[in-house]
C-alpha cells in the first residue's frame, strides 16, 4: 500500500531529484516544449503550474520565491513577462503531456511536456528554424559550385601545360 506516498521517486536521490525538477521546470519556462519521459513530466507539471502561478502574483516576493527555484533570471524574467499573463483568467491547468513513443535503449515511454497556447511561438521557432536550414543549404551549395569551377579550372590548366 502507497498510503501518503506521494510524488515520484524516478530513481535518484533527494538531491538528484530535486536538480532534476529544477532543471526540467526551468527549461519547460524557457521553450515552451521539452520532450522527456512520461515520469518525468508527471513529476515536473505541479512544479511548473506553481511557478506560473507565482508568475501571475507578480509581487517581488512571488518573483524572490520563482527565483530561489528556477535556475537563470532568463527563466525567472521570461515566466513573468510573457509566459504568466498568457494564463491571466485560467485557474491551473498550464500544461500538457502528449506520449511520443518510447525511448530506444531502456524502451521507457516518451512525452513532450508542452505549455498550453504556445503553439504560435512554437510555430514561429519552427520556421526560424527552416529558414536558418534553407539559408545555410543554399551558402553550402554556393560553396560547392565554387569548388567545382576551381577544380575544372585547374583541370584544363593542367592539361594545357603538358
Amino acid at each position: 500500500m502507497r498510503h501518503r506516498n506521494a510524488g515520484f521517486k524516478l530513481g535518484r536521490n533527494t538531491s538528484h531529484r530535486r536538480a532534476l525538477l529544477r532543471s526540467l521546470a526551468t527549461s519547460v519556462i524557457v521553450e515552451d516544449r521539452v520532450e522527456t519521459t512520461v515520469a518525468k513530466a508527471k513529476a515536473v507539471r505541479p512544479h511548473v503550474e506553481k511557478m506560473i502561478t507565482l508568475g501571475k502574483k507578480g509581487d517581488l516576493h512571488a518573483r524572490r520565491q520563482a527565483l530561489s527555484f528556477l535556475q537563470t533570471d532568463k527563466a525567472v524574467k521570461r515566466l513573468f513577462d510573457t509566459v504568466a499573463p498568457r494564463y491571466g483568467d485560467r485557474n491551473g491547468g498550464y500544461l500538457r503531456i502528449v506520449r511520443t513513443g518510447f525511448q530506444k535503449g531502456d524502451g521507457a515511454e516518451k512525452a513532450f511536456i508542452e505549455l498550453l497556447g504556445s503553439e504560435k511561438q512554437l510555430e514561429v521557432k519552427r520556421q526560424k528554424r527552416a529558414d536558418l536550414k534553407a539559408k545555410k543549404r543554399a551558402e553550402l551549395e554556393k560553396q560547392l559550385e565554387e569548388q567545382k569551377k576551381e577544380a575544372e579550372a585547374q583541370g584544363e590548366g593542367g592539361e594545357e601545360a603538358a
